[in-house]
């Protein structure tokens, strides 16, 4: 067998995209890669974070049985304290992986957090006349959903 009849694979040309070379082409892929990872890791927090503000909205719901709704209430309030934190001492840290960003505060916090859950609960208030408990959700909810955040990212920054 004569060389000429069967060149060897590394003098043959792979055809390429003629817009965007190989280089480009293997790029694209390991950038789909990293979206994918983005999006596991979005999957992965939200799964675990939805599982746990079920269950601690239920186990509050349990103990405390009142008209007011303290378990939606108690991880708005947490989960705004964690996401001051988090987000924080993220930020400080600039050796962490990425995807931290995307499992903890994105995906873990944001699949904890319930905010649409807050709406409704309160929109039920109001549709049963409890205007004083609706009002009460929203006042608490916002100004110390919003000190939480504060005291969250001042403990994040006093970890740095």
């Amino acid at each position: 067998m004569s060389p000429a009849r069967f060149p060897e694979k590394k003098y043959q040309r792979r055809p390429a995209c003629r817009r965007f070379g190989t280089a480009n082409l293997r790029a694209q892929k390991g950038e789909q890669r990293y979206v994918m990872m983005k999006y596991l890791m979005v999957g992965i927090g939200g799964s675990v974070g939805s599982v746990l503000r079920f269950w601690v909205s239920s186990y509050l719901s349990e103990r405390i049985s009142t008209r007011f709704p303290f378990g939606t209430f108690a991880v708005n309030i947490t989960g705004s304290f964690l996401i001051g934190f988090i987000v924080t001492l993220l930020a400080s840290k600039a050796n962490w992986n990425p995807n931290w960003r995307y499992l903890i505060p994105i995906g873990f916090i944001g699949g904890y957090t319930t905010f649409s859950a807050f709406e409704y609960e309160t929109l039920r208030s109001v549709q049963n006349g409890n205007i004083l408990v609706a009002a009460l959700n929203v006042i608490l909810s916002v100004t110390l959903g919003f000190a939480a955040v504060w005291l969250g990212t001042v403990a994040g920054r006093s970890l740095e």
